[in-house]
């Protein structure tokens, strides 16, 4: 018998580092290649990934989490950068 985490692993299509940077580039517009992954990989700041033996993949969900936390707040200008105190 399987437990919850096992099934719903099985039930994600996992993506290999060069198609999760397609995926980021055509949902989201913005540049991501599979060296950029693999760097935040080393240095952090990247997606969540698993390891299948060797292989890098990545879960659909956790690109899409990263992605929109990549995203700023709206802006006008360039001079509407928020500052510290929120004015």
């Amino acid at each position: 018998m399987m437990d919850a985490d096992t099934q719903q692993a099985e039930a994600v299509h996992f993506l290999r580092r060069a198609d999760a940077a397609s995926y980021i580039q055509s949902v989201y517009g913005f540049p991501c290649s599979r060296q950029w992954l693999a760097k935040l990989a080393v240095i952090g700041g990247g997606p969540v990934y698993r390891k299948a033996g060797r292989t890098p993949i990545y879960a659909p969900a956790d690109l899409d989490a990263w992605a929109r936390a990549r995203i700023g707040q709206p802006q006008r200008s360039t001079s509407d950068v928020l500052t510290s105190s929120g004015n």
